[in-house]
């Protein structure tokens, strides 16, 4: 069976369909492109996640050779094993491509996590019908987007909407990560790639010292983030202050678990994408922010338009919704920092209200608490057994 999941998020659902795969058919194999989750639940990894994770326009296009010779070994690998089902998940500037060659050699495909075609791109829309054999959707709005436009799709429910609470008590958790409980904590998740870090986390740092209160701050480490490497990053970053300030430097607490994070977190910060979901299912209050190249940016803004099946209004910036919880919710549930918009200034005003027992943190909660059960059709079906019962029935298992 060939796996493809190029992102932290894909990874870990990558990682919990070969672990119910393997418990109902001990014999099934698994190879392709995957993450460390992946390969310890049991993938032979014939390119590794953390060597192609690039986003954007320009970062892809300066890292294009090695990507495309990393491509090239999935293709023959894909041609020389013969897989008898391959599930792509998510990551379409790959995926979609090998969807090709793998329909060409009749194999059935199932893409796992939409791209985000309802926003941009929607010219791929032609090789998802002519490639894909089953399309798997995360969001509710995704499935009447593709079955009207003859797409067999399936609103699975999101994976991440059905996991428990993490067990472990503030106390535990501040003792093991040697942080104040009587300090709020706030959670500072930049994304799980080099680029995201990069252009986020600076400002998370800066944004620290205009708090107006003694807080302490969480980072999880993604998978595909090498934690040495971020280390340094954040002791580079730790000193430099936007503006004079008599506060103390923040000390930022680099942890494993985003999930456990956002649980004992008073609020987040959190970079668009698949994290986002996770605050929302959590229940933690948090800002959207996102950074890119000014060129993807700009790109982007002029491309994205959203079908009729996404409620959708621009800000008095102009921009989008992008937050996926505001396109869930039909409005703005949680406010967006985006572009030049990101500062450490209104990135402290933004998450102040957030940290008190305020009007804005108490209606974020109530609609986050909504926004969880919009993603459950099913709350006794398990999105990821559901992948695999369908799986199943193509191998004729």
């Amino acid at each position: 069976m060939f796996l493809s999941a190029g992102e932290a998020s894909g990874d870990h659902y990558g990682a919990q369909l070969i672990a119910d795969l393997r418990s109902k058919h001990p014999f099934v194999t698994f190879f392709g492109l995957g993450g460390r989750e992946m390969e310890e639940a049991g993938q032979r990894r014939i390119v590794r996640a953390e060597d192609v994770a690039h986003m954007g326009i320009t970062e892809v296009i300066r890292h294009a050779p090695f990507i495309y010779a990393q491509y090239r070994k999935l293709v023959s690998a894909i041609r020389r094993e013969r897989p008898s089902v391959a599930i792509l998940i998510d990551f379409p500037d790959v995926n979609l491509r090998l969807a090709k060659h793998l329909h060409r050699l009749g194999i059935p495909v199932v893409y796992l996590v939409s791209p985000q075609l309802w926003a941009w791109k929607r010219s791929r829309l032609q090789w998802v019908q002519e490639r894909v054999t089953k399309m798997l959707v995360i969001f509710p709005f995704e499935e009447p987007f593709y079955l009207n436009r003859g797409v067999d799709a399936e609103f699975i429910g999101h994976p991440l909407a059905t996991l428990p609470m993490p067990s472990v008590t503030r106390e535990a958790y501040a003792a093991h990560y040697k942080l104040d409980p009587a300090k709020p904590w706030i959670a500072l998740l930049p994304g799980s790639r080099w680029k995201e870090i990069s252009a986020n986390l600076p400002t998370m740092v800066q944004m620290a010292s205009l708090i107006p209160f003694p807080c302490e701050y969480i980072l999880p480490v993604a998978s595909t983030i090498d934690r040495a490497r971020l280390q340094e990053f954040v002791k580079g970053w730790i000193t430099f202050r936007p503006t004079a300030s008599s506060a103390p430097l923040p000390y930022i607490h680099l942890v494993p678990d985003a999930r456990e994070a956002l649980f004992h977190a008073r609020a987040s910060v959190v970079a668009s994408g698949t994290a986002t979901v996770q605050a929302a299912v959590i229940g933690n209050p948090f800002v959207v922010v996102y950074r890119v190249s000014p060129l993807t940016f700009a790109l982007a803004k002029h491309l994205v338009r959203y079908p009729t099946e996404i409620a959708a209004e621009v800000d008095r910036h102009g921009n989008l919704p992008i937050a996926m919880v505001n396109l869930i919710a039909g409005r703005r549930i949680v406010p967006e920092l985006l572009q030049q918009q990101l500062t450490p200034e209104d990135l402290a005003a933004a998450l102040t209200p957030l940290l008190a027992d305020t009007s804005e943190r108490n209606q974020m909660i109530e609609d986050l608490a909504g926004l969880r059960m919009q993603l459950l059709p099913d709350p006794e079906a398990h999105p990821i057994a559901r992948v695999s019962e369908i799986i199943s029935g193509l191998l004729g298992l």
